[in-house]
């Protein structure tokens, strides 16, 4: 008798484990045969192109979730959710990131950029400012430090980082238009519509 009550507890606990394990086990199916990260944000990206950000969100947060080193696919959710107005949530996505790699220049200018939309100031200048340290040409770093800079009435500051900026890239309209922002901040009105005035033919 005692014998048989020794099977029915053991049969039992062997049940019990059995019906513990059996999520885990179907999610590890479940993965080996749904997508791979990559999938995932191919598809998000998708979504993203077409202003689709709840969805594209989603998808870039599980390929995330699948692969969690994969810096790019971190530094992809962060600006998604930085398109969708989702201030809090980028700068949590970013700011682990830069934990994670605080050398991946991508992922400094995001968060530099949603630092500064958010009118987080000197975040914005320290974000931007390593990030050049890191990569000194930098353009996208140059013009939002610019911006930063100008914003707290550092005019020389700015007008030298819009000008580095504008030798970066000759032909991006967005430097010298801080440029001239700068110029116009510190006083100096001539200045402002120099980079505009081609000689005429």
């Amino acid at each position: 008798m005692e014998q048989q009550l020794s099977i029915k507890k053991l049969g039992a606990g062997l049940v019990a484990g059995f019906m513990l394990s059996l999520p885990i086990f179907l999610g590890n199916i479940e993965n080996s045969w749904g997508q791979t990260a990559e999938e995932y944000r191919i598809q998000g990206l998708n979504y993203r192109q077409q202003e689709k950000y709840p969805e594209a969100i989603d998808l870039l947060t599980k390929a995330v979730a699948l692969e969690p080193n994969h810096i790019g696919g971190r530094v992809i959710l962060g600006w998604t959710q930085h398109r969708a107005k989702q201030p809090e949530a980028a700068t949590k996505t970013l700011v682990e990131t830069f934990y994670r790699q605080p050398f991946d220049v991508p992922n400094l200018n995001a968060l530099g950029i949603v630092h500064l939309v958010n009118n987080r100031l000197p975040e914005a200048v320290l974000t931007h400012s390593w990030a050049i340290a890191i990569k000194p040409d930098n353009e996208i770093a140059h013009y939002n430090l610019s911006l930063a800079m100008e914003r707290l009435g550092q005019y020389e500051w700015a007008v030298s980082n819009a000008l580095v900026a504008s030798k970066l890239e000759p032909n991006n309209p967005h430097p010298l238009i801080a440029l001239a922002i700068a110029h116009w901040g510190a006083g100096d009105r001539p200045k402002p519509c120099k980079p505009y005035n081609k000689p005429k033919p």
